[in-house]
């Protein structure tokens, strides 16, 4: 204000007022700009990340489709833990991702880790393993290849598929989502206690009380 030393004070402080509220306008209308923008993309990640009849309906054709699918492999992990056998499909994703394994080096201690968490004697999380399967399992740790939990791996598999598998397929974590879009909780199209359906970060919740 010093420098317009002609202009009247009341201009000045007419001014910064003015700019003030004009500064304020422009931070409101920005912060409204990112939140839609933001509203946006959780919009499209979401659109983006649901599940479509066909893709859950393919569950029911094998294990193998069901578990090789991330939501799939979700929705059976929640069921098995509700089961208090989860450590079977545990095993399994461990095996699968040791066997991905590039460095030689990291294959010993890491097939060690699998077994001492899954196969030994005192394991915290034991699978059900033949004794036969079990001690080739132990032999095989001596030298650790891709392909040392292979057999012992087969075995939780079938084991799954003939037994909880068909469980899970007639349980409410499947049938609750393979289950007509629309469908709401009234008495005609909801038989059970709870829903289950699965949100953006692949996790089992409960929908309907």
């Amino acid at each position: 204000c010093n420098a317009l030393s002609s202009s009247p004070s009341w201009f000045c402080f007419f001014s910064a007022k003015d700019m003030k509220h004009r500064l304020g306008f422009l931070l409101q209308k920005s912060d409204s700009c990112d939140y839609s923008s933001s509203q946006s993309k959780k919009e499209k990640i979401s659109s983006s990340q649901r599940l479509s009849q066909e893709e859950v309906r393919k569950w029911a054709d094998s294990l193998e489709n069901l578990i090789h699918h991330d939501r799939g492999l979700a929705a059976f992990r929640a069921f098995l833990k509700s089961e208090y056998s989860e450590e079977n499909i545990e095993f399994w994703v461990s095996c699968e991702e040791y066997k991905k394994t590039k460095s030689p080096a990291k294959l010993s201690p890491k097939a060690r880790k699998i077994y001492d968490e899954f196969i030994s004697v005192q394991a915290t999380k034991e699978v059900n393993l033949d004794s036969c399967t079990r001690e080739k399992t132990s032999h095989n740790m001596l030298e650790p290849t891709l392909s040392c939990f292979d057999e012992a791996q087969r075995k939780i598999f079938t084991l799954m598929e003939k037994d909880s598998y068909r469980r899970f397929l007639k349980s409410p974590y499947y049938l609750d989502l393979v289950s007509p879009p629309g469908a709401g909780c009234g008495p005609e199209n909801c038989k059970r206690n709870h829903t289950h359906t699965l949100d953006c970060n692949s996790n089992i919740i409960s929908q309907c009380a």
